[in-house]
């Protein structure tokens, strides 16, 4: 199954670009509709494709990489109500241009944050805490692959976002529900983004 991509910024690509290497399909999407996004697509071949936010979020697995500010916004243009148990991987931090003011999130976590925008759905959270030029490279380096964190309520997706990663090459450590793994994972605030960690072989 394709995975859907809403969001064509710096971290939208790099996952992109991550999953086509690995020979994964992946319909990706922003705010200003496909045509804008046929040079991406021409870049990265036939396994990439431009569409709307509603199309992107049709897939079994739904990545939202949008800014903070913008999220709301995305989540109304796919128009979905209800999830129906499909998996959302949220990507997002809760700070963002233009003046990178940390949202207020009432005491919750930033995930549990947007899993209350998408009703339905299995929330996990992953691939924030690195930056788009290292999350867009090769995981698997001389040294060893490169770590990413997962988290959220539901281990049976917590499990098939993992093993989606293994194939693209990175090394998962699960931290368990957003509660606790996703303050852990969260920026700013928590000890892990920005760490860049290798497993050795």
């Amino acid at each position: 199954m394709p995975i859907g991509i809403i969001g064509a910024g710096a971290i939208g690509q790099a996952l992109a670009h991550r999953f086509v290497a690995a020979g994964e399909q992946v319909v990706i999407s922003n705010s200003r509709g496909p045509r804008s996004l046929r040079d991406l697509a021409a870049s990265m071949g036939p396994a990439l494709r431009p569409a709307t936010v509603a199309e992107s979020a049709k897939e079994e697995i739904v990545v939202i990489a949008v800014p903070w500010g913008r999220l709301r916004e995305a989540v109304g243009a796919a128009g979905v109500s209800d999830w129906q148990e499909r998996i959302v991987i949220d990507t997002t931090n809760p700070l963002g241009p233009p003046d990178f003011k940390v949202a207020d999130l009432g005491g919750r976590t930033s995930s549990e944050v947007v899993a209350g925008l998408v009703p339905g759905a299995r929330l996990v959270k992953v691939f924030n805490t690195l930056t788009p030029a290292v999350l867009g490279s090769d995981p698997r380096t001389f040294a060893g692959r490169r770590v990413i964190f997962v988290s959220g309520n539901h281990p049976g997706a917590n499990e098939r976002v993992t093993r989606l990663a293994e194939r693209v090459g990175w090394a998962v450590i699960n931290l368990g529900p957003l509660a606790s793994g996703g303050r852990l994972q969260q920026f700013p605030g928590g000890p892990l983004p920005t760490l860049n960690l290798l497993l050795e072989p």
